[in-house]
């Protein structure tokens, strides 16, 4: 149910941006996700389409694309993704360290751009 708040969230900016250009209608926005997030793509479209309405945005479709998770290695400094199943599995690629890694991204979102008239 934590979707509610962050689709709340992202129609207020939809919204303040499309006032701010004279946007009629928003066709659809792009979110740029991490894997990290647990926030599902069907919940997200479900509340936004339920909080949008009587908004420029109503009927607009959400565009979900995924970031991948990135970790860092804190012994050579090594950059990798990993898939959200190897978190606290994985070892370095490089140096084959283990546990101590900084994540990059993964957990982020943000809105990328949005298809306005």
């Amino acid at each position: 149910m934590h979707e509610l708040p962050i689709t709340e969230n992202i129609l207020s900016i939809v919204c303040r941006h499309a006032a701010a250009g004279n946007v009629t209608q928003v066709v659809s926005i792009t979110l740029d996700i991490g894997e990290l997030s647990d926030i599902e793509d069907e919940w997200m479209q479900h509340y936004f389409d339920y909080l949008s309405k009587g908004t420029v945005a109503e009927g607009a479709k959400l565009k979900i694309h995924r970031i991948p998770i990135v970790l860092q290695c804190n012994t050579c400094e090594k950059t990798f993704e990993i898939e959200k199943s190897m978190i606290g599995k994985s070892t370095c690629p490089n140096c084959k360290a283990s546990g101590d890694f900084s994540l990059l991204s993964g957990r982020q979102y943000h809105i990328k751009e949005m298809e306005a008239r």
